[in-house]
């Protein structure tokens, strides 16, 4: 037998009915903080010493992150017709 439960809610609701915590002000001051540590990021290699500084994660978390952001430049490249450095 197969029953299928659909609840519409929304996330506060979810989140309160669970008995999750509200982390709306702690996710604001977070994003702020980024935002202003963000604004003086001009290329990859200043976003990636940013990211060593932020929280050093091993060369094994360096790689996933240095992936990403190659592949964000390649996506950006794409959607701009321009060629990216690492192509």
């Amino acid at each position: 037998m197969k029953v299928n439960i659909e609840i519409d809610c929304t996330p506060e609701e979810a989140r309160t009915f669970m008995g999750l915590p509200d982390l709306t002000k702690a996710n604001g001051v977070y994003v702020d903080t980024m935002t202003k540590a963000m604004k003086g990021v001009t290329s990859p290699d200043q976003l990636q010493e940013f990211a060593q500084q932020l929280a050093p994660m091993g060369q094994v978390g360096m790689k996933l992150f240095q992936n990403f952001v190659e592949g964000s430049m390649k996506a950006g490249a794409a959607a701009s017709g321009k060629p990216s450095k690492t192509d």
